[in-house]
């Protein structure tokens, strides 16, 4: 999302222009990157759309507004093996419930149009065990992921779902390569590829589906995108 010539980057700035000529609603990017080591590298990126404006002092709007400590305190996944090995859903568990930005190292980037949030799998030694030996039957794994900003006290209840995903069958050979530029983050791993699976998540491909449950602040990012 950092960079203006991604595709939904540009999507999003040209829907911006258009919602600012015809005095609309301007849509909000939730971008989510799962950052999963294996011997290239690759990435699982999952975008949700909104129109609506969170609630003045809503968790949702804390969670915007807050800093990178509350945020790794209320970041959740909950995610769901629905079809795999047994040794798959042994290490993952078949509904398992994780605070990620206190499991892995979560980085923030909040602009007034997107938040982007980027997950490095690798930067824990257990997380990163499990997802090598799930990624290594990821051609035959079905799993539905939901994201949720956790509420822990009653003003805060029911946890509405932020986004939800279900991939089946993905093929890591299919994913693009995407050369990433440096950062300061990156330095220590110059030359290294990225692949992202973005395309096959929101293609259609390998009976892939994005969605959202619970409300309607969100909808498909494809639709978002093929219409600008």
């Amino acid at each position: 999302m950092q960079h203006p010539d991604g595709r939904v980057r540009a999507a999003l700035d040209g829907a911006l222009k258009e919602a600012e000529k015809k005095q609309e609603r301007k849509p909000f990017v939730w971008a989510i990157n799962l950052q999963v080591p294996s011997k290239e590298n690759h990435s699982l990126i999952f975008y949700y759309v909104t129109y609506e404006q969170p609630q003045k002092d809503s968790l949702l709007q804390r969670f915007l507004d807050g800093s990178n400590s509350f945020r790794n305190s209320r970041f959740k996944l909950l995610a769901n093996v629905v079809q795999g090995p047994w040794v798959v859903k042994t290490a993952v568990g078949e509904r398992a419930v994780c605070l990620l930005g206190k499991a892995v190292t979560c980085t923030y980037t909040r602009t007034d149009h997107f938040m982007e949030i980027d997950v490095d799998i690798g930067a824990s030694i257990m997380a990163n065990a499990i997802v090598h030996l799930a990624f290594g039957y990821v051609t035959s794994l079905i799993v539905d992921l939901a994201f949720v900003i956790e509420g822990q006290v009653q003003n805060e209840l029911p946890e509405k779902i932020l986004g939800t995903i279900r991939f089946a069958n993905l093929d890591p050979a299919a994913a693009s390569i995407l050369d990433v530029p440096l950062s300061s983050r990156d330095k220590m791993r110059p030359n290294k590829l990225w692949r992202s699976f973005s395309n096959l998540l929101h293609g259609g491909h390998n009976e892939s589906v994005a969605n959202v449950e619970e409300d309607e602040r969100s909808h498909e990012v494809e639709d978002f995108v093929h219409s600008h």
